[in-house]
């Protein structure tokens, strides 16, 4: 049996496709109001945040992935992402299951320092905290031996579906609805993106590779990143036409934030548009020489496939 905790979102989703596809059909979709992705998939209704409900959705279980996700509210995400690993990591002990933890570099300082799986957590902000806390947590039970875990952690996401992200919504979703795109702080830096579908593929091969459990790993990317004027330049040319953009600069969002709460909760990560992102897989690259890294080219065409 894999388990998905927090199943319903674009990563788990497309995660139990991939198991369903090349791993096993029995898997188990945990979540508040769960709802079925193959037929064979087994529904289990459960808030992770319940100590007993997170037992017993765990129970049977050989592989558990961590997936689960939360609105951008930093208060929402210190109340209830350390209960929830720290209920996964109790369930985990007691069932004797390997943990597959799905993270996100929100950690990381945001400078333009190549970020590696060694790089130290030095958070802009609570919901940056409160990542680093979650790592550190499963790291610490790793480094002890009472779980048999990995940790999988993806730079910012861009992608097709229900994929959300600043270069989603602000970019490629603007540009299918035929609107000017709006740049976050800079165009002519590179950014570090992760096609969601590929990031899913990589937890899935991780979870079924007994090898790369102990450690963390930063997921696969294309390595010829691009800057957002590039990301609009391949745009301009999938599309066939003219696309301009508007760059917003960080003063924008300064002011937004007085008064759009969103924009608010946002602005620790804008430190990582002022200069290059640049996110280091080479690790994952190494070990899985044969996976394959979506281009960023084939990845915007597919976004824009439907405009």
């Amino acid at each position: 049996m894999q388990t998905i905790l927090g199943a319903g979102g674009p990563i788990a989703d497309e995660l139990v496709r991939e198991l369903h596809r090349h791993y096993t059909h029995d898997i188990r979709l945990v979540s508040r109001h769960p709802s079925a992705v193959n037929e064979t998939d087994e529904l289990v209704s459960a808030d992770l945040t319940d100590a007993e409900a997170t037992l017993r959705a765990v129970a049977g279980s050989d592989v558990v992935y961590l997936t689960v996700g939360l609105p951008m509210d930093s208060q929402l995400w210190e109340e209830k992402f350390p209960a929830m690993m720290h209920n996964t990591i109790a369930a985990v002990k007691e069932h004797g299951a390997k943990l597959v933890f799905f993270d996100n570099t929100y950690m990381y300082a945001g400078t333009p320092t190549p970020q590696t799986e060694d790089t130290e957590f030095e958070p802009n902000g609570r919901k940056g905290t409160v990542r680093a806390q979650l790592a550190t947590m499963l790291l610490d039970e790793m480094a002890a031996g009472t779980v048999d875990a990995l940790i999988g952690r993806a730079p910012e996401f861009y992608g097709p579906g229900k994929t959300k992200s600043w270069t989603n919504a602000l970019v490629f979703d603007r540009i299918r609805a035929g609107k000017r795109p709006f740049v976050p702080v800079s165009a002519t830096t590179r950014r570090s993106l992760i096609w969601t579908p590929d990031a899913s593929r990589a937890l899935a091969l991780l979870g079924n590779s007994p090898d790369a459990f102990g450690t963390t790993w930063h997921l696969p990317i294309d390595r010829n990143r691009l800057t957002y004027r590039e990301m609009i330049d391949v745009a301009s040319k999938v599309t066939g036409r003219r696309i301009g953009y508007t760059v917003l600069p960080r003063a924008v969002f300064a002011a937004g934030a007085r008064f759009v709460p969103a924009l608010r909760e946002a602005h620790e990560l804008l430190p990582r548009y002022r200069g290059d992102n640049l996110f280091d897989a080479s690790k994952f690259a190494r070990r899985f020489p044969d996976f394959q890294v979506t281009p960023y080219r084939q990845g915007i065409e597919n976004i824009l496939a439907l405009s």
